[in-house]
């Protein structure tokens, strides 16, 4: 069922990344898979505590702030004691414009239903499973639009061999009949910068002084009236 997720994800990451433009690239976790292989930017950075290219937390980046074009974030936030935490650093280290890619486990789904079943036999018990509406708003809340999603994974979480290949068909009709009860979520983000223009107050003709004229004959003289020129 491993091999099974991991083919899924790595063939939306693949889809995904291969139009991306940029310079520098991060993949957080998960060094099994390479979330960035079909991606073209001349920089590609794997950070993990144990492994990878770089050493480091995911709640502690260290990238500059807005230094990175594209962060794959797979499965980390459901593994992660501070998943907000772990999306304002995304938010910190990406440029205007960057993007962020999320896939987790739904827990609205057989996944989510075993899971809860088997409890502490299960090999996720470690994780906690984030609701994909939870995860939309914490997005939102930065600042993040999301551009693109889906589900994967609709075959039940049966660890049997040949048991995903029996509902491959699963696959297709979940996307059309059941599209909120996929096994994992796959999100695409875009971080945007309202542009800031600063606009000079409207002022009414109330605010507006009344001109002083003065002839030419010197300066007007205070609580006099004028002297008309027609009878000089």
């Amino acid at each position: 069922m491993g091999r099974y997720v991991r083919d899924c994800e790595q063939r939306w990451f693949d889809a995904t990344t291969v139009d991306l433009f940029g310079f520098n690239a991060l993949q957080i976790g998960l060094t099994e898979m390479d979330a960035l292989s079909a991606n073209r930017m001349p920089q590609r950075f794997c950070l993990d505590p144990n492994a990878g290219d770089l050493y480091a937390q995911a709640e502690m980046l260290p990238f500059a702030a807005q230094s990175l074009d594209l962060v794959a974030c797979p499965h980390v936030l459901e593994f992660s004691s501070y998943p907000h935490q772990v999306l304002r650093e995304v938010e910190r280290v990406l440029r205007p414009e960057g993007r962020v890619l999320i896939t987790g486990f739904n827990p609205v789904s057989l996944w989510g239903l075993r899971r809860m079943l088997h409890g502490k036999r299960d090999p996720w018990r470690s994780g906690q499973f984030l609701r994909l509406a939870r995860v939309k708003d914490w997005l939102a809340l930065l600042g993040f639009e999301i551009v693109a999603g889906r589900m994967g994974c609709y075959a039940p979480p049966i660890n049997r061999p040949g048991w995903p290949q029996r509902f491959r068909c699963l696959e297709a009709a979940g996307d059309r009949w059941w599209a909120l009860g996929g096994g994992v979520y796959m999100l695409h983000a875009v971080k945007r910068v309202a542009g800031v223009r600063l606009l000079a107050p409207r002022r009414s003709a109330a605010w507006k002084a009344p001109p002083i004229l003065a002839p030419s004959g010197g300066p007007v003289q205070q609580n006099q009236p004028m002297k008309d020129a027609r009878n000089d």
